[in-house]
């Protein structure tokens, strides 16, 4: 899969997607991430990708020609499945929405900065609006990073045990059981004995009975779901 990432601020983007596991599938070529400075695009000396809104109001918006250009030269070389936007009122993000994504080939991820984008290049140019959760940050950089990362994982070969991401929270729309590692004694705290006991079955089922109790006790919507 390839992620073609508009930013104003590419350093923001560098370390979160070039360490662990998401330098591991680049290395392994499971997935391409390219990260395109806006400002190549922008005007003049200073490269002005910016300007006041109109009717007045704080805060600047990220003008449409800039965006209009990078997104037509990335056009240019290939086909993309989608043009995504991170905002903060954008269709919330799921797991759903990254196992959908996750089959995609191409998809370009604009990240807004200041007060927005010009709203021409949503109603144009954009595909889908994705938010992270009912918050403002000063960017999009860090939600453009969280989505290629929970959409890489799920691509066939990035992890290690390619069954570990079907067991996650929210798959079935039920949170993760407890888990537990050696010693199996520490501080007098014992690590539940079914899980010592060798037997698939029971171990499948006290798992799923621990989901199912989480899930109602932290997040009952998602059951409701």
């Amino acid at each position: 899969m390839r992620f073609d990432i508009i930013t104003v601020l590419p350093e923001l983007l560098q370390g979160p997607l070039h360490h662990s596991i998401m330098q591991r599938a680049i290395d392994k070529g499971h997935v391409e991430i390219n990260i395109h400075d806006l400002r190549e695009f922008g005007f003049g000396k200073h490269r002005q990708v910016d300007d006041y809104q109109y009717g007045g109001g704080a805060g600047m918006v990220m003008m449409i020609e800039p965006l209009f250009k990078c997104i037509e030269y990335l056009k240019s070389q290939r086909d993309y499945d989608q043009v995504i936007y991170m905002s903060p009122d954008g269709e919330r993000l799921n797991q759903p929405i990254a196992n959908k994504l996750s089959l995609l080939k191409n998809m370009i991820i604009i990240c807004g900065h200041y007060k927005g984008i010009d709203e021409r290049v949503r109603e144009y140019l954009v595909s889908h609006e994705i938010s992270i959760g009912d918050y403002v940050l000063s960017g999009g950089e860090l939600p453009a990073a969280v989505l290629v990362d929970t959409i890489t994982r799920l691509i066939p070969g990035v992890l290690n045990d390619e069954s570990s991401a079907l067991f996650d929270s929210f798959q079935d729309n039920l949170l993760a059981p407890p888990v537990y590692t050696r010693p199996a004694e520490f501080n007098g705290w014992k690590v539940p004995e079914v899980l010592l006991s060798g037997n698939d079955k029971l171990i499948e089922d006290w798992r799923h009975d621990q989901s199912m109790e989480r899930t109602q006790d932290r997040r009952p919507d998602l059951l409701n779901n």
